[in-house]
């Protein structure tokens, strides 16, 4: 329905009066985004972000290619409004710099703080108060950096928590064995791992935020799956692969930025916008970081073919698009520091045969 007039309006003046205009919920659209490109007939879908309208936790089925609303949980309680007022409190920009509070919890130990931070989201349908202003009550000041890192690990346990909670409800709920999950929640990559502890197989869209509901409300309206190829998707700068130049540049300078071809849709880089880097040397990542002018002790993730990701990680399932965090092999922490995180762990991009990322990497593996 054309509830809209304005967004209508600016729509036919840049298109044209007579374009058919067509409205979908927020929540919808994540669902269909998640569940058309998906390879399920048959699934639940869980949408968690911070507000969409009025829905904050929505779970569906899909079966065939129809999409059934089977649960909402409306604001104010909301997983993703608890942990944006948490990236705001240690002083990061809310909706935009959560997945580095997540990179924080790495360094910290929850239990100074575990108590007190449960007791803001102490069960998936109880919160505080709303947390749209923000943490309004918080009784500790922080004393030195150790401290944020304290809070982002006990904020990070207690997401976790829910999540499961939750999860395990949607699955009780739709009997499914197969889930898809989007939102905005659905990039806390290190929660996500938990899933697969749940369901027997995780689909989670590369662009899983508000930026894929484009894709969404196109695939809502067609109402069927559609093929998935690629996440590249973007701007096209064009050019062939340069797998030479770049190996000569790790050779070199053991760094080698790339731009080339599709862009990637959705905020991961994943081959043809990224800087790749030796994973071998110890001073790689602060290297990187400082190019970057990222935080010291951000995190970089590592790709690896297929073939070989079970040789180096703890795995149950393919991470195309780096959507899930894993632990390295206890044999490979200290040989691959640059994307061993502080906790063992690293956000793991499987690569596919037949691509240039592939070839590279097998260059790279001989050399």
């Amino acid at each position: 329905g054309d509830w809209n007039p304005r967004t209508s309006h600016t729509i036919k003046n840049i298109f044209g009066r007579s374009i058919p205009v067509q409205y979908f919920k927020h929540h919808y659209s994540h669902a269909a985004a998640g569940y058309y490109t998906s390879s399920f007939d048959d699934a639940v879908i869980v949408v968690l972000d911070a507000i969409g309208e009025w829905n904050t936790s929505t779970i569906w089925v899909g079966e065939e290619e129809k999409i059934s609303l089977k649960f909402k949980q409306n604001y104010p309680v909301s997983f993703g409004l608890f942990y944006s007022a948490f990236t705001k409190l240690l002083g990061l920009k809310p909706n935009q710099e959560e997945y580095i509070m997540m990179g924080m919890s790495a360094y910290g130990d929850a239990k100074p703080y575990l108590e007190t931070v449960r007791s803001y989201f102490p069960n998936v349908d109880e919160q505080k108060y709303n947390f749209h202003l923000g943490i309004l009550d918080w009784p500790y000041k922080f004393l030195n950096e150790q401290d944020k890192f304290d809070v982002a690990a006990a904020v990070q346990q207690v997401y976790e928590e829910r999540l499961v909670e939750f999860m395990r409800y949607a699955r009780l709920l739709t009997r499914k064995k197969n889930l898809v999950f989007m939102g905005g929640c659905a990039l806390n990559s290190k929660a996500n791992t938990l899933l697969w502890n749940i369901f027997d197989k995780v689909w989670i869209m590369p662009n899983p935020g508000d930026a894929g509901s484009s894709l969404g409300a196109a695939a809502a309206l067609y109402g069927k799956h559609v093929e998935w190829k690629t996440p590249y998707l973007g701007h096209d700068l064009g050019g062939e692969y340069p797998v030479n130049r770049i190996m000569t540049e790790l050779i070199k300078n053991k760094i080698a930025p790339v731009a080339v071809g599709r862009a990637e849709y959705g905020p991961r880089a994943l081959g043809n916008r990224s800087i790749f880097a030796d994973p071998r040397d110890p001073n790689i990542k602060d290297k990187v970081n400082l190019i970057k002018q990222r935080e010291p002790f951000r995190p970089f993730a590592p790709m690896v073919i297929k073939e070989k990701q079970h040789d180096f990680f703890h795995m149950v399932d393919d991470v195309p698009y780096m959507n899930q965090v894993v632990q390295v092999k206890e044999e490979y922490k200290e040989k691959l520091p640059a994307v061993t995180h502080v906790d063992g762990s690293a956000r793991v991009q499987t690569v596919y045969k037949n691509t240039p990322i592939h070839d590279l990497l097998t260059e790279f593996e001989k050399l």
